[in-house]
């Protein structure tokens, strides 16, 4: 089936240029890559030597299964939108659109209807995991749609990731990985709050990091955040414009049903502080500027 296969990618920022990249490692047959920043999608497309468009559409008219990896509900809306002949719409039938963006739910609903009533088929596959784990074929996917588009979806999901669970129908997976981005937010600045009361203390925080990791406070977070917090080294894998999306969709969620989740909101506030700083597009880990004392003046 994989030779049957003719992908392309619609956004190739830090997670979608490393899946395609690993597509191609494993022998998939890439056709054509599109990207709001132009430059990124040429040097990709001139790199893994396919096709650089210049519409979503012309993916679609290349290729049997699009992956797509955009930024946010309104990214999503636009490539998929209905009067506008450069959507992928266009040519949605008889195409697979795997999305692997962190949406709200209904956006994915949306898009399988859209597409469903084009003839064509479509599946989240919202994404656990970083660059390293798009580049290496090791991401955690949660997958929401029929199983159907998620059997034909496998070969590919199996090539990007090392668990792919299918969570349920349309807006499932999605919803799950807004409550999963939301305790790992919380988590990374409940984090920062310790490291910086830590430093204020006159705690070495690299003794405070061994014990948090050997006792309650040990965290998935604290493997991956807690060092660079300590050495501000904030290398964006996870931006900290994407974390406060991210818990706003689930705070939405929360909404719906009536629940008030006063930790997911005052992380949502730490993160705006930071965007509002100027700093969105440092890693997550940055929420330790806030924390520690006299970091946001210097």
């Amino acid at each position: 089936m994989q030779n049957q296969l003719r992908v392309g990618f619609v956004g190739v920022g830090r997670m979608g240029g490393n899946m395609a990249r690993r597509l191609s490692e494993m022998g998939f047959e890439l056709t054509s890559v599109f990207d709001l920043h132009a430059s990124a999608a040429a040097d990709l497309a001139e790199q893994l030597h396919i096709t650089h468009t210049h519409t979503p559409a012309a993916v679609a008219q290349t290729s049997s299964v699009i992956i797509t990896a955009v930024s946010n509900d309104q990214a999503m809306r636009a490539i998929f939108a209905e009067q506008d002949e450069t959507s992928l719409l266009t040519h949605a039938h008889n195409r697979l659109f795997i999305n692997c963006a962190t949406l709200s739910p209904n956006v994915h609903r949306e898009i399988e209807q859209l597409v469903a009533a084009r003839g064509g088929a479509s599946i989240e596959a919202c994404m656990a995991g970083s660059i390293t784990q798009a580049r290496h074929g090791t991401l955690y996917l949660m997958c929401g749609g029929t199983q159907n588009a998620f059997d034909r979806a496998s070969p590919l999901l199996d090539a990007m990731g090392t668990t792919v669970r299918y969570i349920g129908p349309a807006g499932k997976a999605a919803t799950v990985k807004a409550l999963v981005n939301m305790v790992m937010n919380s988590n990374t600045a409940a984090l920062a709050e310790g490291l910086g009361l830590g430093e204020a203390l006159e705690i070495d925080l690299t003794l405070l990091r061994e014990v948090f990791s050997q006792t309650g406070a040990a965290s998935r977070v604290l493997e991956t955040d807690g060092e660079d917090m300590q050495h501000r080294a904030h290398e964006c894998y996870f931006s900290a414009a994407h974390a406060a999306k991210d818990s706003a969709i689930a705070l939405d969620l929360a909404k719906e049903t009536g629940l008030s989740l006063p930790i997911a909101q005052a992380t949502l506030s730490q993160y705006r502080r930071l965007i509002q700083a100027g700093k969105g597009e440092l890693d997550k880990s940055a929420v330790a500027e806030l924390t520690f004392k006299d970091r946001m003046g210097r």
